[in-house]
């Protein structure tokens, strides 16, 4: 299957908005899209047909294209006719659940992953660990991504990207591995190249203004002022 050129060590930028957040809605998706492209991504990963239609209509960058539906179980991209819906609006890749939890529908990994490519569509799997991700290669991924590490009961719950997780992919697989995962710094998504990530995808550290601000907020409400000096 045929990947988009121009990923190899490159940024990936996730422009997602969840209902109820104040950027929710193709609209604002778009012009985020048209930021990260503006700045010097190769890509953007987008949630959602509305948005992936809205975004493959504003910029001329691959788009990576999801679709969450619920909050337990496989929820990224968790059936074909979730993955069809994704495709049918423009997406590049499409990007689906690829751990060894049961998928809603009832087809294996593999045989969502062969109607996909039956239509020419690349996928990414989302994986959480190493077994994941040689299982995920197995049944057919294209790319294989560190997600999910972190988000689900047998992986390491940690602040930071799973950095071991990457350079144990990179070591074992033949496909592309893909970084992503709390990655909040520059410096941290270097250190997943050096890992062996054929690219990074970062999201609320670019695209997540109201995360942003709450950070530098709760720095200085932990900080005693400087005494304010007497006339």
């Amino acid at each position: 299957m045929v990947l988009p050129s121009g990923l190899a060590g490159k940024l990936v930028v996730s422009c997602q908005a969840l209902p109820g957040e104040p950027l929710h809605g193709p609209q604002f998706m778009a012009q985020m899209a048209v930021a990260a492209h503006s700045g010097g991504a190769a890509a953007v990963r987008i949630n959602g047909p509305a948005d992936i239609a809205a975004v493959r209509m504003a910029v001329p960058l691959p788009v990576i294209g999801l679709w969450k539906d619920g909050e337990d179980g496989p929820y990224i991209t968790p059936t074909l006719e979730h993955a069809m819906a994704v495709a049918d609006a423009g997406a590049d890749i499409v990007a689906l659940d690829g751990t060894s939890r049961p998928r809603p529908d009832g087809r294996s990994l593999a045989d969502t992953i062969e109607a996909l490519h039956a239509r020419g569509i690349p996928v990414m799997a989302d994986v959480a660990t190493l077994e994941d991700g040689l299982a995920a290669a197995a049944a057919g991924a294209d790319l294989v991504s560190t997600t999910l590490s972190g988000y689900t009961p047998d992986s390491p719950h940690q602040p930071g990207p799973d950095l071991q997780l990457v350079r144990a992919l990179a070591d074992r697989l033949d496909v592309p591995v893909v970084a992503e995962g709390r990655i909040a710094t520059p410096v941290e998504a270097a250190a997943a190249l050096a890992a062996g990530a054929h690219t990074v995808v970062v999201g609320g550290a670019i695209t997540r203004p109201a995360d942003l601000t709450a950070r530098f907020a709760a720095a200085l409400a932990s900080t005693r002022p400087a005494p304010e000096s007497q006339p």
